[in-house]
């Protein structure tokens, strides 16, 4: 158990802080999973739609370290790569 103030403060920061994160994380794995569940029905025009609403989602958890920048550049890299492929030529 904590003793001094600060420790005590330093766990309850902890905690808010865990708390953010995971709704962050938590954010966007829903983000993705409805991105790919378009993208698994073929549905080349909603996924379009749906791209930058996952780029914004991917960039931002990047940006406040819910994932490493390489990690989103990965994400968006084989999503592009997958809705391109959706559409045709």
């Amino acid at each position: 158990m904590a003793n001094t103030v600060s420790s005590i403060k330093r766990i309850r920061t902890a905690e808010r802080r865990t708390f953010v994160n995971k709704t962050r994380k938590s954010l966007l794995r829903h983000q993705l999973r409805a991105m790919r569940r378009l993208l698994t029905a073929g549905s080349a025009t909603e996924a379009m739609a749906a791209l930058p609403k996952t780029f914004s989602a991917v960039d931002r958890a990047a940006k406040t370290g819910i994932i490493k920048k390489n990690t989103a550049s990965r994400y968006k890299s084989r999503l592009t790569k997958r809705v391109k492929a959706l559409t045709p030529a």
